[in-house]
Parts: C-alpha cells; sequence; structure tokens
C-alpha cells in the first residue's frame, strides 16, 4: 500500500513548507554579524582590539590604587614604602600599588638566562625579521644573556651595549658585527670630556651619536640612577606631545631610601608617557643576600602603547616594515 507522499506528493511538500516556514519564525533570530550580540563582543582578535581591552583593564588598575592609598591614608604622604613590622600590620608593600595588570598582546616570554640576567619581554617574534631593529641596553656588568639571545633569534637587530664598569659584553657575545659596546654610562646629563671618569651620556646624545631614531627595546639597570635618568628622557616628550622613541622599556628599579609620595608622581609620568607594565620580578636573588632588609628592587618590562611601534602596529609593508618605527 502505497505510503501518503506518494499519494499526495503535492499535499505533502505543502504541509513540509509551512512547517518550515513556521519553525524559522517562531525561532529567536539574530544576525551573526550583529555589533551587540555576545560573539562580536568578545572579537578581540585584532591587535587594536586586544590593546583596546587591555587598556581598560590598566585604567580599572588605577582607580583601585588610589583605592588603596586612601584605605590606608589620606594621601600619598601617609603610605610608607615598606611598612614595619608591628601593629597595625598594613598588608601592602610598595610593589602592591603597582602590579603590571597591562596584558602583553603577544607571546610573553623570558630572554636570556633563568636566575639572574634574563628579561620579560612582550612580542620578540615580532623582531625577529625586523630590518632596522635596534636595541640599547645599558649596565649588563658582563651579564648579557639577555642580549645573546635576541641576537641569535633575530635576522637584522643590532645590540648597542654600554656599561662605564666593564670592557666588553659578556662571554656569551663573541665576535658579533651587529653587537656594538662602550664604556660609557647612561645619565641625565652629558660628562663625556677627556677629563671626565666615567664617561656619561643621555640618550638623546646617544641618538644622535648612533645616527638613530627610534629603539625597539631599551633596558636599564643603572643601580638607582634610572629615576632621574628616565625623568630626563620622558619630561620633553610629555611636554611636547610626542611619542616616546623606543617601543619597549625593560628596567630594574631600585627603590632605595625613597619616599612614596616622590615614587608614585614618578611612576605616574611613566603612565602619562604611554608605559604600561606587562610584567615585573621582584629580585629575590638580592634579597636573599640581604635579609632583614627591605624588597627594594624590582624588575619591571613596559610597552608603549603610544606611536606606532612595532609591538602596537602591524607592518603592512612586510618584510619592510616601512610604516612602523
Amino acid at each position: 500500500m502505497p505510503v501518503v507522499w506518494q499519494r499526495h506528493p503535492r499535499y505533502f511538500l505543502l504541509v513540509a513548507l509551512v512547517l518550515t516556514i513556521t519553525f524559522f519564525l517562531l525561532s529567536p533570530y539574530e544576525s551573526p554579524l550583529s555589533t551587540d550580540s555576545y560573539a562580536a563582543y568578545i572579537r578581540d582578535g585584532t591587535l587594536p582590539a586586544r590593546l583596546e581591552r587591555a587598556e581598560r583593564v590598566y585604567q580599572k588598575l588605577i582607580t583601585g590604587r588610589k583605592d588603596l592609598i586612601q584605605r590606608y591614608g589620606t594621601s600619598s604622604r601617609d603610605i610608607v614604602m615598606f611598612p614595619p613590622d608591628k601593629d597595625p600590620w598594613p598588608a601592602y608593600t610598595v610593589w602592591s600599588f603597582f602590579p603590571p595588570s597591562f596584558d602583553c598582546p603577544h607571546e610573553l616570554e623570558r630572554i636570556g638566562a633563568l636566575g639572574d640576567g634574563g628579561k620579560w619581554a612582550c612580542g620578540m617574534s615580532r623582531l625577529e625579521h625586523k630590518p632596522n631593529c635596534i636595541i640599547y641596553t645599558f649596565g649588563m656588568n658582563y651579564e648579557t644573556s639577555f642580549e645573546a639571545e635576541l641576537l641569535d633569534r633575530t635576522r637584522h637587530c643590532q645590540v648597542w651595549g654600554y656599561d662605564y664598569r666593564s670592557n666588553s659584553f659578556g662571554s656569551h657575545i663573541k665576535n658579533n658585527y651587529r653587537a656594538h659596546f662602550f664604556s660609557w654610562g647612561l645619565a641625565n646629563f652629558d660628562a663625556h670630556e677627556s677629563h671626565n671618569t666615567p664617561k656619561l651620556y643621555t640618550l638623546e646624545t646617544l641618538l644622535k651619536i648612533n645616527k638613530h631614531e627610534h629603539i625597539d627595546v631599551l633596558k636599564i639597570d643603572i643601580e638607582g640612577w634610572e629615576f632621574e635618568t628616565l625623568s630626563q628622557i620622558i619630561q620633553p616628550y610629555i611636554s611636547s606631545g610626542e611619542p616616546l622613541p623606543f617601543g619597549q622599556l625593560i628596567v630594574e628599579i631600585h627603590a632605595w631610601d625613597k619616599k612614596f609620595e616622590d615614587f608614585l608622581p614618578w611612576w605616574e609620568m611613566l603612565e602619562q608617557a604611554g608605559l604600561r607594565p606587562f610584567m615585573n620580578e621582584i629580585n629575590l636573588v638580592y634579597q636573599n643576600y640581604n635579609r632583614g632588609k627591605d624588597t627594594d628592587l624590582a624588575e619591571y618590562s613596559f610597552i608603549n602603547i603610544k606611536g606606532n611601534n612595532i609591538f602596537i602596529s602591524d607592518p603592512q609593508g612586510a618584510p619592510g616594515y616601512s610604516d612602523v618605527r
């Protein structure tokens, strides 16, 4: 006996069409391209979207810092860097106010040796084929595993190293034509006449000598001089509104004898210039050999979110990278 659809095919097709249209009309519909849909809201795969989201998170942190200051005093003058071991035992140190909450929009990795010498960096893969890659590093004191790895991993990066305490790079770097060493120091003033020992240079002067306009990675470990030196470097760019001449800053902060009321505006200067910390590492090696003293030393890694450096801008003319710094 023939089935219904065989006996009345037109009737069957009509019923199927009605049911399909009814199901479609009664089902909730939302375009996959709708800007207010969940999928669109979390679609942050592009570099600008990742940076924008990271900045929102960081601005929330700044609000939290102000709240933390108010919790323990009425102003920054009431905050001590490292509270004493006595009642009321406030639950913070200076580093609690400055966590590295900006999310690196690329791979985050430690470059160089574990322990002393290695540094946390963001997106070093973006330098591997960059033709005009420039790296400045100050205060290595023969520990150059960071610099050596960057030379090994990149095709074109030129590393310019400065340390008045040393006569050369460390044993990690030997006879590399892309490595340039000088027994000079970085400072907030120039003092490099024949009678000056050691010879000190500002970053501006070194850029002019080397005919460089931009540094991809600037690494600084100058034993406490970072406060005056970075202020001298950064303040003119804040005044002019121009972006800083480097894409990433890696610095060891030596908070010896600093007051919070002085440290805070210095840090806010870094933020105003566009620097965002994405990683830190408290120097526990130093602490281990200075037990009973404050945890004064901390490594911080910053990305510069202003301008069009390689860490925040995708090159359109690869491999020439002609449109990014």
